[in-house]
């Protein structure tokens, strides 16, 4: 039998061919069969992510890593986590997909955008306190 490292090496492209099936079985399901969008939003959303959006933060990073010094870690954080939220619960927070959300949930999209906004100002408060905290320490 092989090293572990050996192991590793032939289990990880199974566990991307797998999410890759994964993502394509939610994109269809998403869209109900819709080809044509389901194929725009996945090249679209790689070059969106890859050409706009990872320059952008990567100089937002670059810049508040120069004029932040030892805080960074607390925008960072709160920033990416915020961010994550926005990203996954997107469709909800615009508001795009409300009759269809509540059509399938039997709920109503109304609020997630406040929520989401809730959240986000809990996440950097805490932040806050918790650099507040060690600043009071040091």
């Amino acid at each position: 039998m092989g090293r572990p490292a050996d192991l590793r090496c032939a289990v990880k492209p199974a566990v991307l061919v797998c999410s890759f099936v994964l993502c394509v079985y939610a994109g269809v399901r998403l869209l109900d069969g819709d080809w044509f969008l389901v194929a725009l939003w996945f090249v679209g959303a790689a070059v969106v992510h890859d050409l706009v959006l990872l320059p952008l933060y990567a100089g937002a990073d670059r810049v508040l890593v120069k004029g932040a010094g030892r805080w960074v870690n607390h925008v960072r954080v709160p920033a990416a986590l915020s961010g994550l939220l926005l990203l996954v619960w997107f469709p909800l927070i615009s508001g795009r997909v409300s009759e269809r959300y509540a059509g399938v949930a039997g709920q109503s999209a109304e609020g997630y955008a406040m929520r989401w906004l809730i959240i986000t100002a809990v996440l950097f408060g805490g932040s806050a306190v918790v650099f507040a905290v060690r600043r009071g320490r040091g």
